[in-house]
């Protein structure tokens, strides 16, 4: 059994609808193996819950080169950081340099274009408008078609929804 079928199973009864999903979005197609299999990597990283984690990361593993998946990671990472600090400054008008080092994003060591589907995918888990905003700008300018952009999208959506669904699982009595 894969570590998405074991992950798979753990999700509850009552989320019927994101079991579907999750199986919908491992079939989808219309993404290349590399940033189908690195959002999932990226936005389970992003919900911090760690059977995701692992069960994404193992199944990256298997169609990703080790510097996409770590790539992924870092997509993850600095959009942790990222997020924060452009979510504040979007609300409180703050024209200061932001100081962070953010290198990554110019040299992500995987496509650009994934690299930066992957971001906008954490950055719409992480509720930052600013960085939404400046990654499907870029995706755009870059060609990426708005059924992918959206396709992204609906993969974190799904991939939040599974990490929650498994905490549900968890929290529920025996």
């Amino acid at each position: 059994m894969s570590s998405i079928e074991q992950l798979h199973e753990k999700i509850p009864d009552c989320a019927k609808d994101v079991r579907l999903n999750l199986t919908s979005l491992v079939a989808d197609e219309t993404l290349s193996p590399q940033r189908q299999y690195g959002l999932m990597l990226a936005t389970a990283i992003a919900t911090r819950n760690a059977a995701l984690i692992a069960a994404m990361e193992s199944a990256a593993a298997a169609v990703m080169t080790p510097e996409a998946i770590a790539a992924a990671k870092s997509a993850a990472s600095v959009m942790a950081m990222n997020n924060v600090y452009y979510r504040f400054v979007h609300l409180v008008s703050n024209t200061m340099q932001p100081r962070l080092r953010m290198n990554v994003i110019g040299n992500p060591g995987a496509d650009k274009s994934d690299f930066e589907l992957w971001s906008l995918a954490v950055s719409a888990i992480n509720g930052c408008g600013a960085c939404i905003d400046a990654h499907e700008k870029t995706l755009r300018a870059a060609g990426v078609s708005s059924e992918a952009i959206q396709t992204a999208v609906r993969f974190a959506a799904i991939v939040q929804s599974v990490a929650v669904a498994i905490e549900a699982a968890g929290s529920t009595p025996p």
